[in-house]
């Protein structure tokens, strides 16, 4: 036992003694941080007057930017602190306070309203600030307790953190949703220009020049889409941009209920003196579910119930995404299927739908793919888009067989060498991939994954400005890279024909658009 005078006893002294100041010293300091925002704030709240308010610097550090609403926040923030002391209030029984407090809060909650920025605020606002401002001192003079102001403050933030948390999560589950949707004015259009079509004669539903459709030495478009504006947008834009129309042929694949309509509104709008031909991925007797294991695992149990039923446990807005009626069309998988729908080609750009062409493309024929199969613009300038951002490396036959860091690319304008694809058996490849994912371990729904297995290896980059993304998801695409590519793509939900499209890239995409139409006109798609 040690003596009490001991050094190890004077030095545990001195330690805790230290601690003790240090301890005091954070708290001392924590609470003049604190005084000093209160007093600032309630002595900004004097100085105010009806005349336009200046720089905000109450509750943080003075920012330089002039057109933020310093007033709108001012309100929030006392109306913030009045929520704090009316509870500090109530918690100790000073009723009074408490209901002025509540009362005066009102009074600013109804001066701020629904308004957005300063110049929406009533001119009565000045008063209100005034008056809430002298309460506030009031409130601080007879409640103020350092504790309890941080604990209020510090719980509302986690209050206001989980509200934040819970509306992002329904925004986003709300855009799938909106995503999915058909606008009432596609809607009617397609119904209109399918009720003509087939009030048709047999003889007048025959598009010409069908002698360039197996013709290898023109350039030859896949399009594969269930949307008549969107498709006669990617038309329409690629011929306005060709400088040799009269060579470019455009396969376009439709499903059973819009094949009328795609056909009619290319009958009565041909491109110039291209060649365009629509088929019906229905017909395709050939791609049945005893071939095409997607087919198959669509028509299994599981998988229906996976889609249609609507007690799933996980409803977050990813889980939403892949459920997402597109992965249950064939046009979505057509695409795997090049060889087998255009058997006399060489090659074929493939395009998607929610694309716009802005230059000739012809080029692209050009470029030497060596030896590979898909030429593409590679996406990975971030990491988000490598391999593991897309595809289960906790699972062995993924770990195995790719490299996590591996560069993704993107769908939507692919150069395709069908020789080569046939050659190295692609759609074996990629049957064998979604063989083995019918449980999806290996990834989610969707064709991108897959696309990215089936043809590991054998991808060419091309030059990013032959296809820039995010349109429909990034507000931050610089305009030059826009206006100097040869293909913008919509990719994301906010597409240019819903009305989550981003204001500032759908002038992009309309312009392709008929606006002078009979049948646009009729459903309205011009308002």
């Amino acid at each position: 036992m040690f003596h009490e005078c001991s050094p190890i006893v004077t030095y545990t002294k001195l330690r805790d003694k230290r601690r003790e100041n240090r301890a005091a010293d954070l708290v001392k300091n924590d609470n003049n941080v604190i005084i000093k925002l209160e007093n600032a704030a309630i002595e900004r709240s004097k100085s105010v007057d009806s005349a336009v308010l200046g720089k905000y610097s109450i509750w943080r550090k003075e920012n330089d930017n002039e057109n933020i609403d310093t007033t709108i926040r001012l309100v929030r923030d006392q109306m913030i602190m009045a929520r704090v002391y009316m509870s500090i209030a109530t918690m100790k029984n000073k009723t009074q306070l408490a209901h002025e407090l509540q009362s005066q809060l009102k009074e600013s909650q109804r001066a701020l309203g629904d308004a957005t920025a300063d110049a929406d605020l009533n001119h009565s606002v000045a008063e209100k600030i005034k008056a809430m401002g002298q309460l506030l001192s009031k409130a601080k003079e007879q409640l103020y307790d350092c504790k309890l102001v941080t604990g209020k403050l510090r719980a509302m933030l986690q209050s206001a953190d989980e509200q934040v948390r819970s509306l992002k999560k329904q925004s986003m589950f709300l855009s799938q949703i909106a995503a999915k949707t058909i606008p009432n004015g596609i809607h009617c259009l397609s119904m209109r220009l399918t009720i003509d079509y087939y009030l048709l004669p047999l003889e007048k539903r025959v598009f010409p020049r069908r002698e360039n459709l197996e013709n290898p030495d023109l350039y030859h478009y896949a399009l594969f889409s269930d949307n008549v504006l969107a498709a006669s947008v990617v038309v329409n834009s690629t011929i306005k941009n060709a400088k040799e129309p009269e060579k470019h042929v455009f396969h376009l694949v439709s499903d059973k209920l819009n094949f009328g309509a795609m056909n009619m509104w290319f009958l009565l709008n041909p491109p110039g003196k291209a060649t365009i031909h629509v088929e019906n991925v229905d017909e395709f007797k050939w791609l049945n579910s005893s071939y095409c294991p997607v087919l198959r695992q669509l028509e299994s149990a599981a998988m229906k119930e996976y889609y249609f039923k609507s007690d799933h446990q996980t409803t977050g807005s990813s889980n939403l995404k892949y459920r997402n009626p597109k992965y249950l069309s064939m046009l979505n998988h057509l695409r795997f299927y090049l060889p087998q729908v255009y058997p006399k080609l060489n090659k074929i750009l493939f395009l998607d739908d929610d694309i716009v062409v802005q230059k000739d493309l012809t080029g692209l024929w050009k470029v030497d793919l060596n030896g590979k199969v898909n030429g593409a613009v590679e996406t990975c300038g971030e990491s988000f888009h490598r391999f593991d951002k897309y595809l289960n490396f906790s699972n062995p036959h993924i770990a195995r067989n790719f490299d996590p860091n591996a560069c993704g690319w993107a769908y939507g304008m692919n150069m395709f060498d069908l020789d080569v694809w046939k050659k190295k058996d692609i759609t074996g490849i990629y049957h064998k991939w979604q063989n083995m994912n019918e449980d999806r371990v290996l990834w989610k729904l969707g064709t991108l994954p897959p696309g990215l297995m089936t043809f590991y290896g054998l991808t060419h980059p091309l030059d990013k400005s032959w296809h820039v993304l995010g349109l429909g998801y990034n507000p931050s695409i610089d305009k030059r890279d826009i206006e100097k590519a040869a293909v913008i793509h919509y990719n994301g939900n906010m597409k240019p024909w819903l009305e989550l499209a981003m204001t500032k890239y759908r002038s992009y995409w309309v312009k392709y658009i008929k606006f002078d139409h009979p049948y646009v006109r009729g459903c309205k798609l011009g308002e």
